[in-house]
């Protein structure tokens, strides 16, 4: 079997000085490519070399979390949204606009949540003029993003670690919008009720690292090696055999992120 992680945060400082080993040991675990987000400028340009220097195994999203963007002054705003209108062209290495989205946590105050979702819209903007799918964090506020969606036409969303509310799957898959899970749906009840009601050929697989967990994952650096372990837990909750829920991530992955190298490799790697 092969595997996948649609959404990992490399650059995160946690990661200093392991991504090698992070990487090495990915790939004893038969994961065949994942997708680095990012959170801010620097994350985007050290997610942009992670590509360069990992090429055709490590791609990267570029984009401004919603936690970052009480943080930034107008002029790193504008830098970071120069920057990733410069880069995001090159499909080689970028993949998706990402991780963007609202938060009502990180934005305490009217200014900053005002803030928080202009910053969404320009995202939103700069991902369709390059024709790129987006990676949406959307706690506390999926019902206000599906409503923000309609009015943009990005390649394809992502509702990366969705967890609440259940009611609004039905719309999110009619809408052709895909949802990632990743540790806790091998413990949460919660999590493993969404999974349950995702289609399978909507459905990728995450870890969020460097993230950190409970259950089987509680005290382990979270590393795309957990990504089996998630996959195992998808099978019990769909009742499909582990083999068919790999292949079907997998071109989900490919299919979302349009990455044809991949594509072209898929018959080798399933």
């Amino acid at each position: 079997m092969k595997f996948v992680d649609a959404h990992i945060h490399l650059s995160d400082r946690d990661y200093n000085q392991k991504v090698a080993f992070v990487i090495e040991e990915s790939k004893r675990f038969n994961i065949v490519a994942l997708v680095s987000n990012s959170m801010d400028l620097e994350t985007s340009m050290n997610n942009i070399q992670l590509a360069k220097e990992n090429k055709n195994f490590v791609y990267t999203a570029l984009g401004i979390h919603p936690w970052s963007v009480s943080n930034l002054t107008s002029d790193q705003l504008q830098r970071t949204f120069d920057f990733i209108s410069q880069h995001g062209t090159d499909r080689e290495k970028v993949v998706a606009i990402g991780e963007i989205g609202l938060d009502p946590q990180y934005a305490k105050r009217k200014e900053h949540k005002e803030l928080q979702v202009q910053v969404f819209y320009e995202m939103l903007q700069t991902a369709e003029k390059l024709s790129l799918p987006v990676v949406i964090h959307s706690r506390w506020s999926a019902p206000k993003i599906m409503n923000i969606l309609p009015s943009y036409n990005p390649k394809k969303v992502l509702f990366h670690w969705f967890s609440s509310p259940v009611e609004l799957l039905p719309q999110i898959i009619e809408r052709g919008y895909y949802v990632s899970e990743g540790p806790p749906t091998v413990f949460s009840n919660r999590i493993q009720d969404v999974v349950k009601h995702v289609p399978i050929t909507n459905l990728l697989t995450e870890t969020d690292g460097p993230v950190s967990y409970y259950g089987p994952f509680k005290g382990k650096l979270t590393t795309p090696a957990f990504i089996p372990q998630i996959v195992k837990a998808v099978a019990e909750i769909k009742g499909m055999e582990e083999n068919a829920v790999a292949e079907h991530v997998l071109t989900n992955f490919i299919n979302f992120f349009r990455i044809e190298k991949l594509r072209s490799r898929s018959s080798s790697l399933i």
